[in-house]
């Protein structure tokens, strides 16, 4: 039986312009105060947000989500100075710290640390370090500032589902669990953010591991330490948020397709195609008759296009009535990497 929050007779969507969006920080912070749940835009997808040092609030995070307790969350604190009061900063990595959060807060870079004690066991799962970011959307940004508290904050979908990156694929995910979306239109990255840890290297450049892909690519990050291990092995229990091997699903199968000889349609099964470009002479488009094909980004072949698509293409075919998606590889080189990060997940199942 899925999970039905008694206290939302329904949801709330409230929409905002970028111009005017005080009745909905007002809103939203009212029902954070009152220890409920709201989901709201962030640059990267929809987050469900609460008040992180609020444990009776996180809790109804993971029971409308209906995300186990294992997998820890992203705290969001409204400006750099804040760090301080989630996290605690060892010595040998503050400079390292100072310069990233520098050159990417706010934005969709996410750190782990040591854990400050006011974050409750629940947020971090039980670990000892917790993941920390600053948004960079201006709602999100704003209800943080006014509520004057960080926020816990996974995506705003069941778990394992794919990312929401509109108001309206919020609502299909959590329509009657929570009370408030508030509508800022399209998600401007469209995958979550990078997350990475964070290890001292004696006169020389830190090591960064990677935990998740994201919009801040292994090339931006070079410039500050070494990645020593971009495509992280999978562990049982997740050190970081979005570590799970299976993750970002639809419920119809999809298979990553990365040799399309490997392709063998069965009779009477209908097929759709995840495409890059959706090029009519592509060797993808070519393959088969496809009953429907959308492209991540149609004729250009961007990647940043690709990433911001990625979610909504995945769900406009989910709902296509299809037996099986077929997903097309892109180059992992920059954005690529997260989006084959997230496609391999969401074709880890089958």
């Amino acid at each position: 039986m899925l999970w039905q929050n008694p206290c939302v007779p329904e949801t709330r969507i409230l929409e905002v312009a970028d111009d005017e969006i005080k009745d909905a920080v007002v809103a939203a912070c009212a029902l954070l105060r009152a220890g409920e749940i709201v989901a709201l835009p962030t640059e990267t997808v929809y987050g469900l947000a609460a008040d992180a040092f609020n444990p009776a609030a996180v809790a109804k995070v993971f029971a409308a989500k209906e995300r186990p307790s294992f997998d820890p969350l992203i705290i969001h604190i409204a400006a750099r100075g804040d760090l301080k009061n989630v996290a605690i900063v060892p010595d040998d990595i503050a400079e390292t710290v100072d310069k990233l959060t520098k050159a990417f807060w706010p934005g969709p870079l996410t750190l782990i640390l040591p854990k400050h004690p006011a974050v409750p066991d629940l947020v971090s799962s039980g670990l000892p370090t917790v993941a920390v970011r600053q948004s960079a959307h201006p709602v999100f940004r704003a209800v943080n500032k006014e509520l004057g508290r960080p926020l816990a904050a996974p995506s705003a979908n069941r778990f394992g589902r794919i990312s929401p990156t509109s108001a309206s694929a919020v609502m299909k995910e959590l329509g009657g669990r929570i009370p408030l979306i508030v509508d800022a239109g399209a998600c401007a990255e469209g995958v979550e953010s990078t997350i990475i840890s964070i290890e001292p290297r004696v006169g020389k450049k830190p090591i960064f591991r990677l935990h998740r892909a994201g919009p801040i690519t292994k090339e931006q990050l070079q410039e500050f330490g070494k990645i020593e291990k971009f495509r992280e092995i999978q562990a049982t229990a997740p050190q970081a948020p979005g570590q799970l091997a299976s993750h970002y699903a639809p419920l119809t199968p999809l298979i990553l397709l990365e040799n399309p000889a490997d392709f063998v349609p069965e009779t009477g099964k209908k097929y759709g195609l995840l495409s890059y470009t959706g090029d009519d002479d592509g060797p993808y488009v070519t393959l088969h008759d496809w009953d429907v094909i959308e492209s991540l980004s149609p004729g250009s072949g961007k990647l940043a296009e690709a990433a911001i698509r990625l979610f909504f293409v995945m769900r406009l075919l989910d709902e296509a009535g299809l037996d099986a998606i077929i997903a097309e590889p892109v180059s992992e080189t920059g954005l690529g990497v997260a989006i084959m990060d997230r496609l391999r997940r969401a074709a880890a199942n089958f």
